[in-house]
């Protein structure tokens, strides 16, 4: 791996004059160097996640060895994530403490306690990060994306973005179309949805990932969660019951108790792929047992807590970037007012959905407009559909769609508008 940074203008849109800040990225370079096509740049999403990360740690083993003998491989840590100039706001300890406030109230403390954490964190975020907050939205990164090509000498560059970053590889696509040679954007974010309905799509999309574990469980008789009982029942039972007395962590031995904030992120993070889906059977059943310590260790993956109690920053990242780019309520009672249609979409997730973006009510800086409709402004794309589970498709879980996306970015062949593949 090479590493390296890179001075940008802190306002990429208007940059005679700017300050500058840090872009961290980490390269692998092609394999086969005689048959190089290019660079790849990556973005693993969130937004907040690190692209020098992702590469680092899962490039030889996402990537096909086709993929990785042709192209020189390219994370970045977007602005204000990772070891880019960040975005930081509050220290761990108090993380720990926002974290374990209950996304889902049941009374008016609980209620104001979310209020308080977010009007908290959205004034440190202020406090420490101020000069960098009003430059956090995806077209300021995606105008960075262009400043790497310069730099590495790409006249064109291909990409593959997860996520958010299929929101951050259209917006550089919409800005810089000559400049794109093949990109493939994988668990596309809707562009043209407002603030709501994102939420709304989100909530859908775990609850209905929830009903397929709960499902899947009650069929398998070796699912740790079974034991012959009604496996939906007995999740409500479980999630009432960690709301009323939060569990110790036992099996590890933390002194956080595992209450119905750090219970409901671990179950959202084994959400994300049917691979994880055992282990959060494992950590049902342990909870009903009275350990939370396996629910415990899923919030801390979702929320990216070390073992020694630090966090990355893309709580900080995550929130900056949705704030700058998203037309938010700045009322809490518009918030309350979300409760009822998000839980009618999704009813274990709905309220918590509601309130996840409480942050941006309190935050400094907001935009002037909706994010571009670039769905609209693209001149062109080929749908590719995976049905099977998971919020992306690349990356082991079909041969169908790994085959199809390497010989499109190496090749320049494009599957069939349409296609279908398991």
């Amino acid at each position: 791996m090479e590493c390296a940074t890179l001075n940008v203008p802190l306002d990429a849109i208007n940059p005679v004059g700017s300050p500058t800040i840090k872009i961290a990225l980490v390269r692998l370079p092609a394999s086969g160097p005689g048959r190089r096509i290019g660079s790849l740049l990556v973005n693993p999403g969130g937004p907040g996640a690190s692209g020098a990360s992702f590469v680092r740690d899962n490039a030889t083993a996402l990537f096909s060895v086709d993929l990785r003998a042709r192209f020189d491989i390219v994370g970045f840590d977007p602005r204000g994530v990772g070891e880019s100039t960040p975005i930081e706001c509050v220290d761990d300890a108090t993380l720990d403490r926002l974290n374990a406030n209950d996304p889902t109230p049941d009374d008016a403390a609980e209620r104001q306690a979310l209020i308080d954490g977010a009007r908290e964190f959205a004034a440190a975020c202020q406090r420490r990060s101020g000069e960098l907050l009003p430059f956090m939205s995806t077209e300021q990164a995606a105008r960075d994306m262009e400043r790497i090509r310069i730099t590495l000498g790409e006249e064109q560059i291909s990409y593959l973005g997860f996520s958010y970053g299929t929101f951050l590889g259209a917006t550089y696509a919409n800005l810089f179309p000559t400049r794109v040679r093949a990109f493939v954007l994988d668990g596309a974010v809707d562009p043209i949805q407002g603030f709501q309905q994102s939420l709304e799509t989100q909530g859908k999309g775990f609850a209905d990932a929830l009903e397929r574990f709960l499902a899947n469980c009650e069929s398998v008789a070796a699912c740790f969660f079974n034991g012959g009982r009604d496996v939906r029942t007995a999740f409500d039972a479980l999630m009432k019951q960690i709301d009323a007395e939060p569990l110790p962590a036992l099996a590890i031995d933390d002194p956080r108790p595992v209450g119905p904030g750090e219970a409901f992120t671990g179950v959202l993070s084994a959400l994300y792929d049917r691979g994880s889906w055992s282990i959060l059977a494992q950590g049902l059943e342990l909870a009903r047992r009275g350990d939370g310590s396996l629910l415990l260790l899923l919030a801390d993956s979702y929320n990216r807590r070390g073992p020694d109690g630090r966090y990355e920053n893309i709580a900080a990242a995550n929130n900056a970037v949705n704030c700058a780019d998203y037309v938010v309520p700045t009322d809490v009672a518009a918030y309350d007012a979300m409760v009822p249609r998000l839980e009618a979409i999704a009813p274990r997730f709905g309220e918590a959905i509601a309130y996840s973006g409480l942050a941006c009510a309190f935050w400094p800086v907001h935009p002037d407009a909706w994010a571009e409709k670039l769905a609209s402004t693209l001149e062109s794309g080929i749908l590719l559909t995976y049905e099977g589970e998971g919020h992306t498709a690349y990356g082991g879980k079909s041969a169908c769609i790994d085959g199809a996306i390497d010989r499109y970015l190496i090749d320049l062949a494009l599957p069939p508008d349409g296609t279908r593949c398991t």
